[in-house]
């Protein structure tokens, strides 16, 4: 029996390093995936394909990074209303609207709503590009598929994220005030004025900090998992890419609400 429960502690221990060791591999594979794509961002050439990638990540994703502001903001306004109102602080609801949302809820969900939409697409995209031989065909012509595919993806991604985080900023703030004045009764000034006063510089910087982040998270994990679909031990050929893709999201997701405890640590 203690022969066993050795042998078993042996194999939990093995399995537990090789997961960790897998993990420090790949987190050192997308740090040098990232310094080389952002270094050729600066080279020649590159400014159509940047402006193409800023139109394709954040206009086309600008339609629900809006809806999902207003709506948020209009929760948020219900939800806080109905609890102030109990402590008789229902004048703070503007403060505690454009706080919760300028410094925490802006970046993240817009960086959430954008991996979803676009992250998805970037890493299926190049995927497919890499299992239908078409960057071994970049290859042959002498064209760097790092330079050509993936610096104009983070460059638009870095552009892009804090652009959409402010127009999550100013969406919610305004769905707070169609629900708190409008359909419940808030003093209008009131409210304008405590969202205004209570903001500080600090905390709108704070907030354009993080989306700058997750921009470099999310297009440095999308891009390198569409990449490196050819390399899957878990699947091959079209399945590869699926997998990719539903990798890329999740991943994405986690670390960005992992990123956003470590950023606002650093940054109270």
């Amino acid at each position: 029996m203690a022969r066993i429960i050795q042998l078993n502690t042996l194999i939990f221990f093995k399995f537990i390093g090789k997961y960790t060791l897998d993990i420090i591999n790949h987190l050192g594979a997308a740090v040098i995936f990232f310094s080389q794509g952002f270094v050729r961002i600066f080279r020649k050439k590159q400014w159509q394909e940047i402006v193409q990638q800023v139109y394709y990540i954040g206009a086309t994703s600008s339609s629900i990074v809006v809806v999902v502001g207003l709506f948020t903001g209009m929760v948020l306004g219900l939800q806080l209303y109905y609890t102030l109102i109990k402590f008789g602080a229902v004048g703070v609801v503007g403060a505690a609207i454009s706080l919760s949302i300028i410094r925490e809820l802006g970046p993240v969900l817009t960086a959430i709503m954008i991996t979803a939409r676009a992250g998805s697409a970037m890493t299926a995209e190049i995927g497919i590009q890499r299992i239908s031989e078409q960057i071994d065909a970049l290859y042959t012509m002498r064209i760097d598929p790092v330079k050509y595919l993936i610096s104009p993806r983070i460059a638009a991604a870095i552009i892009s994220f804090p652009i959409l985080t402010a127009f999550f900023d100013i969406l919610g703030i305004l769905g707070g005030w169609i629900t708190t004045v409008l359909l419940l009764g808030v003093n209008e000034g009131t409210y304008f004025y405590r969202a205004q006063s209570s903001l500080a510089m600090v905390d709108i910087q704070g907030g354009f900090i993080k989306s700058i982040v997750f921009a470099v998270i999310v297009s440095t994990i999308c891009c390198y998992q569409g990449y490196f679909t050819h390399l899957r031990t878990d699947s091959h050929g079209s399945k590869s890419v699926s997998v990719s893709t539903t990798s890329a999201v999740v991943l994405s997701c986690v670390l960005i609400l992992i990123s956003d405890y470590m950023v606002t640590s650093f940054l109270m």
